[in-house]
């Protein structure tokens, strides 16, 4: 394949400018919107690479087919984090697997059914980093946008995850009641649906944002899922008053700032692990 064709592969179709592509599936938006606010040192394939990261960011809900039933069962933990079971303890900063033994062993509990999402940011993280390794060590080879923007946009799914509050509690689709009925079940898909059907766009997500480096990754995500944490009671209050079934300035303004949120977090990670691309070892 001739290098232009290779190229066409690789950007075929991405405008300069940002297209209507909402909340659909919830997480296209975040990562065009994102995408638009990369400084000039990134990658050029990688800025113009929007439509392709948004793609790529519905990428592990794909991965959730029914038929896939190994893949489904691997990947199910990897979109949520529900604080409230870890009883007060902190997630080891090592791996998901030292993560996987305390909750067996310590809190006798399910890693898939407590979650497991800060770890897979960080994994999406480090593989988007090693990717920008080889990108500035062969910036010929084609193989490696086609792989930076998979992993960019796979990375972009999980970080739109931690920035909507249901994605960090147990009571993510309605709270349990003493008799065992459900309060405001059917809450979740209010809130995910919310973007498009109000039309949230890329433009407004992304206006004003500026990518900053982070100085521990670890740290700075789980830290952001903390800060998500705290608005799933205003999540409630604003369901119990409707105002996700029809929208207000406030519901909307709220919303926004959850996308604004994920798209920064996004922005950051992937112009972090741009940086910190220039600073690894050889792979071998």
């Amino acid at each position: 394949m001739k290098r232009s064709a290779a190229v066409a592969v690789v950007l075929g179709g991405v405008a300069v400018g940002i297209a209507n592509a909402w909340w659909a599936g919830g997480h296209e938006s975040i990562a065009e919107a994102a995408a638009a606010r990369l400084p000039d040192d990134v990658p050029d394939f990688f800025r113009r690479g929007g439509k392709h990261l948004a793609h790529f960011a519905v990428e592990p809900d794909r991965w959730k087919n029914r038929e896939a039933v190994f893949l489904r069962r691997s990947e199910e933990g990897n979109h949520f984090l529900d604080s409230e079971d870890l009883d007060g303890k902190t997630l080891p900063a090592t791996h998901r697997f030292d993560a996987m033994k305390m909750l067996y062993t310590d809190l006798k509990k399910d890693p898939n059914k407590v979650g497991l999402l800060p770890y897979a940011i960080v994994e999406n993280y480090e593989r988007l980093m090693i990717a920008f390794y080889d990108h500035r060590k062969s910036p010929t080879n084609e193989s490696i946008p086609m792989k930076c923007l998979v992993y960019g946009g796979t990375l972009a799914h999980y970080t739109g995850d931690a920035a909507m509050p249901l994605h960090t509690t147990r009571d993510y689709d309605g709270k349990i009641q003493a008799d065992g009925t459900v309060k405001q079940k059917g809450i979740h898909a209010k809130v995910d649906g919310f973007p498009e059907k109000n039309k949230i766009t890329p433009e407004e997500i992304c206006r004003g944002l500026e990518a900053k480096k982070i100085d521990n990754v670890w740290e700075h995500v789980n830290k952001f899922l903390a800060e998500s944490h705290t608005h799933i009671e205003k999540c409630y209050e604003f369901d119990a008053a409707g105002a996700f079934d029809k929208a207000t300035d406030e519901s909307r303004a709220f919303i926004l700032a959850r996308c604004r949120a994920g798209a920064q977090l996004t922005l950051d990670l992937w112009y972090t692990a741009w940086l910190q691309s220039a600073k690894l070892p050889a792979h071998w």
